[in-house]
């Protein structure tokens, strides 16, 4: 069912001045208006620094002036320039599945008396599978087509529910196992208030975390059959279909059932909860890990556990039980209390929950019906939950565990996901999240094995203030992850994971403000990174660091990789962090370097140019300045000199009147500054080849007397490089020109040095189009 709904969409921007915590501003979308266009309740983005930046454009406000005030917040993210179309919506692969309304949808349907059918995600076999054809041929049927009586949620959801079907997606039914444990999350990701009775048509909705943000994803209820039968995750009740309506719903906003194939627990489990996850190694256990697993149990975290698989037999059965390359919940973490007439104690316990829900369990020291059991009181074994079914859930000590397991994931709960009254002594972590985005030739750096690149890479501080409440070392607990955004769902173009991880450096006391140079970066040695670069979704390492500030740096393991990412850091104690950046701006009393003599010889030769060229009047045009400049310039560096465009640049630099001309006084002032950014120039091109790397050019241009913003920086990267990210001498001195001259535009407005200039219509449109 397809058709236009008038539809808005409140979006909510964090960002940072860079002295405090960020801030939020909230923006309303309407799409499908009578117009056929759409409409923005909010201010237009423009490049501004550290801080927000305002212009205001003559026009008439809503509120009777006659300036209306359009502002826009700095943040991490490719910039965006004022009204001018944008293709982040159009390449947004989750755009069409955000955008549906289920109260709209609903309401429409009833209206009309029809049963839904999801465009965006149609009952068709690319659904299903996105590289191949389907290997038999499936049938899309509703489940009152397939049995009698179907109902969405049948006596209660519980662990027990789930069975895989033929898709290599346990990671996801491990996750959905641990999900069940808590039955407040469940109900958030699947809330209970759907059934196939009152006000059925055929559709339902689910709620997944997505790269920073919940969003309701709706499908139809048409499922994959073959002869009848669900083809993937079911129920262990025939007639209850909330798991196999889960799955295709998160199907749904992956792409295709194929794209689940493969993949790990807490990648579910941080889609279904907003939490961290975290990994290890068991054969590299840290000394502390039940205690970190139960801390992680008693604040409602979901947990998985796996074997390596063998790479010549899918999923192998081991003779203890346990299944290779298989993915387990765990359902419980506990110190069990024993007592007979010979020893007394506790004893580190791990319940684990194989999805299949079958007799595959592990056959070991506490297994089902072990002779252990008979040491537990009756009265435990209750509280406990102990049975001893065939249902795939099992216990074992953590000994046993840590020995016969080789992988942990942990995800740990964000700061909102327990309640007040679910709370019971447990502390929340403390949370910060900040968005970025690697962009070739402005800030893919790749590691710290490309020294010279690296230091391009977004920085994030993080200022860690009191140590742990049980710290005997007055240390920080610190959990950071970084997460690639979009990558699964864009398995069909083609496209994989990147190798990614991170770095964190200690910031002296004493360090300014702003992103940290390359020197510092040769200099100073971590102090503590992720495990490893990997190709996964989300990587995460825990770390204990003594109170400070801290830059935290992710990046792609090799350089020119573009990718979007969310860091996300949680502490036990309160933090602050914030992107380093700087404000956009000239660099006062710079000092200028004496001439050099060749550079005098060259000033005399122009100073002769221009009264020959100039006549009486002792001013030259942008045409004549070309030829007397090129005259000199083009002896020195290998270039095609410089174009009528960027003399053109030159004289508006220095013509206030509109005149088209240029007077000595100013040819001079002109000189000097050609002087200092040749000279920087040649000291930033250090093969001779008379380019710049886009990545050097920020150095060179904070050299020759100007501060840049991320934002700003990116945006003159991509005006000013080639395709190959090189910077050629005329585009490097045209770069500076435009940016003294609209500088200087918008400091003569701001006289109070606010950070805000008013501009009408006429002196906007020549400030920007006469530079």
């Amino acid at each position: 069912m397809s058709y236009t709904t008038r539809t808005t969409r409140t979006v909510r921007t964090f960002y940072s001045d860079g002295r405090g915590p960020p801030k939020v501003e909230t923006k309303t979308y309407t799409y499908g208006d009578d117009s056929g266009g759409s409409s923005v309740n909010g201010g237009f983005n423009i490049g501004g620094g550290g801080r927000r930046f305002q212009i205001r454009v003559g026009g008439g406000g809503q509120d009777g002036s006659d300036q209306p005030n359009y502002s826009a917040p700095a943040f991490s993210q490719r910039p965006q320039v004022i009204g001018r179309a944008s293709r982040k919506e159009k390449k947004d692969p989750f755009s069409g599945v955000i955008n549906q309304s289920y109260d709209e949808i609903k309401k429409r349907c009833q209206e009309e008396g029809c049963l839904f059918e999801d465009p965006e995600f149609e009952a068709e076999d690319s659904s299903i599978f996105f590289s191949r054809a389907p290997p038999r041929p499936f049938e899309w049927k509703r489940p009152h087509e397939i049995c009698d009586n179907p109902v969405f949620i049948a006596d209660g959801a519980s662990r027990f529910d789930v069975q895989q079907g033929e898709l290599g997606d346990c990671w996801l039914l491990a996750a959905i196992a641990s999900l069940t444990v808590n039955q407040r999350l469940f109900a958030k990701v699947v809330p209970p208030d759907q059934s196939f009775e009152d006000g059925y048509c055929g559709l339902f909705r689910f709620h997944f975390w997505r790269q920073g943000e919940w969003v309701e994803v709706v499908v139809d209820d048409r499922l994959p059959t073959y002869y009848g039968q669900l083809t993937f995750m079911h129920s262990v009740d025939k007639n209850e279909f909330w798991s196999a309506l889960l799955e295709k719903a998160y199907a749904k906003l992956e792409g295709s059932y194929e794209s689940l194939k493969g993949g790990s627990t807490c990648e579910a489990m941080v889609d279904f909860t907003g939490g961290v996850s975290e990994f290890f190694d068991l054969r590299k256990a840290p000394p502390n890990l039940f205690s970190i697993m139960l801390k992680a149990s008693q604040r409602g975290s979901l947990m998985g556990c796996s074997i390596d698989a063998d790479p010549n037999q899918l999923e192998a059965r081991l003779s203890n039980g346990l299944v290779m390359g298989h993915a387990y919940s765990i359902t419980s973490v506990l110190l069990m209390d024993i007592e007979t007439p010979s020893m007394s104690g506790k004893i580190p316990m791990v319940r684990v929950r194989n999805p299949w829900g079958n007799e595959a369990e592990w056959k070991g020291r506490w297994s089902d019906q072990s002779r252990e059991w008979s040491l537990i009181p009756d009265s435990q074994k209750e509280s406990m939950g102990l049975t001893f079914d065939d249902d795939g859930e099992f216990w074992m000590s953590f000994d046993d565990f840590s020995k016969n397991f080789e992988k942990l994931e942990i995800c740990n709960l964000g700061p909102d996901s327990l309640e007040e009254d679910e709370l019971d002594g447990k502390k929340r972590w403390e949370g910060h999240t900040e968005n970025g985005e690697w962009i070739p030739r402005v800030n893919a750096g790749g590691c710290r094995n490309y020294l010279d690149t690296f230091w391009t890479n977004p920085q994030y501080r993080v200022t860690l203030t009191d140590p742990d409440d049980d710290d005997d070392d007055d240390l920080c607990t610190m959990l950071v992850g970084v997460l690639q955004k979009d990558r699964r769902k864009k398995r069909k173009e083609g496209l994989d994971m990147l190798t990614i991880g991170y770095v964190i450096y200690k910031i002296p006391d004493d360090t300014k403000e702003g992103p940290l140079p390359l020197n510092f970066f040769k200099y100073n040695a971590s102090c503590a990174k992720s495990n490893n670069f990997i190709n996964m979704r989300e990587v995460c390492t825990r770390h204990k660091l003594p109170p400070g500030q801290y830059c935290i740096i992710p990046s792609t393991f090799e350089p020119h990789q573009e990718g979007n990412f969310l860091l996300r850091l949680y502490t036990e104690q309160c933090a602050h962090s914030h992107e380093l950046d700087e404000e956009t701006g000239i660099i006062e009393e710079q000092e200028i370097p004496p001439p050099t003599d060749e550079e005098q010889e060259q000033e005399q030769a122009l100073k002769a140019s221009f009264r020959r060229v100039a006549g009486d009047d002792m001013e030259i045009d942008a045409y004549e300045l070309r030829d007397i400049l090129n005259a000199v310039f083009t002896k020195e560096f290998v270039f095609d000199g410089f174009s009528l465009d960027t003399t053109r640049s030159m004289v508006a630099m220095h013509d206030g009147d509109l005149s088209g001309k240029l007077g000595f006084d100013e040819f001079k002032v002109l000189w000097a500054d050609l002087r200092r950014w040749k000279g920087v120039f040649k000291e930033y091109d250090r093969d001779r080849s008379g380019n710049l790397s886009s990545y050097e050019l920020r150095s060179a241009l904070h050299a020759s007397g100007f501060r840049l913003s991320n934002r700003t920086f990116s945006a003159l990267v991509m005006r000013y490089s080639s395709k190959n990210g090189n910077i050629e001498f005329g585009d490097f001195i045209l770069c500076a020109i435009r940016m003294k001259t609209m500088l200087a535009s918008f400091r003569n407005i701001d006289v109070d040095n606010s950070g805000h200039a008013a501009f009408d219509l006429d002196t906007f449109i020549q400030t920007v189009m006469y530079s």
